[in-house]
């Protein structure tokens, strides 16, 4: 009998379209010869069903399920692809551990930990990962211009600490430029981070790991002439990603080396994917974990697949399959 699969996505973010495109991808990714599958959005306190003939049918919260001409539907899975709250940062996965429903990524602690950029960065250094200078800002904070000056430098990064897709982010060159760049993170995020500029090559890694192997992927190179990988990069095209990336085998290799440590770190699961920038000394420093990574046809994860000579099909199989009780 079929395992019936809930694809979640939507969310409470500015990343919610990203979500609905990564829905989209990966349901033509799961194997519908295997699984019975449904898209379920979630925005705020609308959670429904979508219909391949456009009804949207509620979600009952209680036990995550529906009822479809009359009868009611249960979820075997679910694979969240919400880039932002609730379900990059913990509370979705707090609910689905609730109910007692097997889901595909990183459980509540990882979650929550990675959503958070200083704090999950500052953990990780405690294991000896390169991270760039950085300071933490909450709203009740006092905003000291030249003290930010002083620490961090010019130019820096201005971001939202628990965001994505580079909504809120500022390259600030400016001094004049930290005020307006803080407000605009405020207006994405609750945490604000200030962090050094890192010189260098653009890569992103993923892997995943299961009961039975771990597989890590080749690594993208990121080249883009925006200030840097900003939305319009990431979804609009203004970028080139060049898939195994133009770098040393010493430079990969050790990529690779931290992207495994990093996943234990965390005790993550499911497929995540760790951004770095790797000086010309082959320093590798890390930008950012992503523990729900994109999941349209053209996002890294996918591309990265190809190149290792994979299916997507047969990898989302395998994080399926490692959660479900046979």
């Amino acid at each position: 009998m079929k395992k019936t699969i809930a694809i979640v996505a939507g969310g409470d973010s500015s990343e919610w379209a990203v979500s609905l495109r990564s829905a989209a991808g990966l349901n033509s990714f799961i194997d519908s010869e295997k699984y019975t599958k449904y898209i379920v959005t979630i925005v705020g306190k609308t959670w429904q069903v979508e219909l391949a003939d456009d009804r949207k049918i509620p979600i009952d919260k209680n036990d995550f399920s529906f009822m479809l001409d009359g009868k009611k539907i249960l979820f075997d899975f679910a694979y969240i692809t919400i880039h932002g709250t609730p379900g990059e940062n913990g509370i979705l996965q707090g609910y689905f551990r609730l109910l007692g429903i097997p889901f595909s990524c990183c459980d509540v602690l990882a979650a929550a930990l990675t959503f958070d950029k200083f704090p999950c960065n500052q953990y990780l250094k405690s294991f000896g990962i390169n991270v760039a200078n950085a300071i933490w800002l909450h709203r009740a904070d006092k905003i000291d211009v030249s003290r930010i000056v002083a620490t961090i430098g010019l130019p820096c990064f201005i971001k939202p600490c628990d965001g994505g897709s580079s909504f809120g982010v500022t390259k600030v060159k400016e001094t004049n430029q930290i005020l307006p760049a803080i407000e605009k993170a405020f207006a994405e995020g609750s945490e604000v981070m200030i962090e050094a500029l890192m010189v260098g090559t653009e890569v992103t890694c993923g892997m995943y790991r299961t009961k039975t192997k771990e597989v890590v992927f080749p690594i993208t190179e990121v080249v883009t002439n925006n200030e840097f990988f900003d939305y319009d990069a990431k979804y609009n095209g203004q970028v080139q990603e060049i898939t195994p990336a133009r770098i040393p085998a010493t430079w990969a290799t050790e990529v690779q080396t931290v992207t495994r440590k990093i996943y234990t770190a965390l005790n993550a699961k499911g497929i995540i994917r760790v951004d770095y920038i790797i000086e010309k000394s082959g320093k590798v420093n890390l930008l950012e974990v992503n523990t729900t990574p994109g999941m349209t046809a053209t996002s890294f994860i996918p591309q990265q697949v190809r190149a290792a000579g994979l299916q997507m099909k047969d990898v989302i199989n395998d994080i399926i399959e490692n959660e479900i009780v046979q």
